[in-house]
């Protein structure tokens, strides 16, 4: 909306030509979407108690100390739509509405939220512990990454794939394999993230760390002479794409601020799977998708660890090679206070994301 204001009566109004730089929107879209955050954020908790929409504490999903101490019993949960809400409002007052990108981005976004609102209502609402099934919930999100998919065919010229190191790319238009390399992205950032939330204020930690790596990367490839002077792929428009990013950091801190440990509120599927949609979406945009795999090394440290748990637990007749899986959960069980794990995994993300910026801007 603010784009549209510059563009319209910068003739009128020359102060709005500050609206025009994608820095001041994307700064802009940061704090619009923390100050909402912050400011509905005791309005959405008490909502939600008044509901009785509060986590229930399950004995194959959380250490025994968390059922010993009950403090997570009853937190309220589908937290995701303070963050989600925040998002949106931002991107649409701060962003060129008449990008692509940042409607594409948004959609997934906004689908995937709401398969996650589905599983939290059933699992909180009903009573139904399980919330949807596993394969309806992989299917929907499957749905979603083809959509999104079978929509950047049309639009894009092409789909090249990158990977590190090399500044050209070894597949210079994917075709319709994009569409399996798109749910294979889509669904696998968002279960992982979800896998990740576990821990008061790991998980939206840890996106934040994430997300804020791929700002950097969307405004570098949308700018001309930055995106030439380090090899980067350049796309015109791929710049606006910073302004969702920036909400979602936005917005990520002021959940935070309610998340933090003791949690006031927990994000639930409606954030987890909104979040890794996001960042995935974002991936496949700027085409630094295998790139994720480092950038987002703890989302992956997590998914691997339940694989790795499932796969032992399979081939060695019941032995486990976690003590509980996710991974956070092993070293809560090991001893480590629960703000340790999340402190010390927050550092593992912006270790990862540090070395993922380092190996894109400057050894691409």
């Amino acid at each position: 909306m603010f784009y549209f204001l510059y563009d319209k009566l910068f003739d009128v109004f020359s102060v709005l030509r500050l609206f025009k730089y994608i820095t001041v929107r994307s700064g802009g879209a940061a704090v619009t979407a923390f100050f909402m955050s912050v400011i509905l954020g005791p309005y959405l908790i008490r909502w939600l108690y008044r509901l009785k929409i509060g986590q229930e504490i399950r004995k194959d999903e959380c250490p025994p100390l968390h059922l010993i101490h009950k403090n997570k019993q009853g937190t309220p949960t589908m937290g995701g739509i303070l963050i989600i809400v925040s998002v949106t409002i931002a991107t649409l007052l701060w962003s060129a509405l008449t990008n692509y990108y940042v409607w594409v981005a948004l959609c997934v976004f906004i689908a995937l939220g709401a398969i996650g609102f589905v599983d939290d209502y059933l699992k909180v609402k009903h009573k139904q512990s399980l919330g949807l099934r596993a394969r309806s919930k992989i299917l929907l999100q499957i749905i979603v990454a083809l959509c999104a998919g079978l929509v950047l065919l049309n639009l894009e010229k092409s789909l090249p794939l990158y990977v590190p190191f090399y500044k050209y790319p070894i597949v210079q238009n994917m075709g319709l394999f994009f569409l399996l390399f798109a749910v294979i992205v889509l669904v696998g950032t968002s279960n992982a993230v979800n896998l990740t939330d576990g821990l008061d204020g790991l998980a939206i930690g840890s996106v934040i760390i994430c997300v804020f790596s791929y700002t950097i990367f969307a405004y570098v490839a949308g700018h001309a002479k930055i995106a030439g002077y380090l090899n980067i792929f350049h796309t015109p428009q791929m710049g606006e794409l910073s302004v969702f990013c920036s909400a979602i950091v936005g917005a990520g801190l002021g959940f935070l601020w309610y998340n933090a440990n003791p949690a006031m509120v927990f994000m639930g599927d409606t954030g987890s799977l909104a979040l890794g949609g996001a960042i995935g979406i974002t991936a496949l945009l700027v085409r630094k998708e295998i790139i994720l795999l480092v950038v987002g090394g703890l989302f992956v440290l997590e998914a691997f660890s339940v694989i790795l748990q499932i796969g032992s637990f399979k081939l060695y007749k019941g032995k486990r090679l976690f003590k509980m899986a996710p991974i956070h959960h092993h070293f809560e069980i090991k001893g480590w206070p629960e703000t340790h794990v999340t402190v010390r995994l927050w550092i593992v993300a912006l270790i990862c994301a540090m070395i993922g910026v380092i190996i894109t801007l400057k050894l691409q």
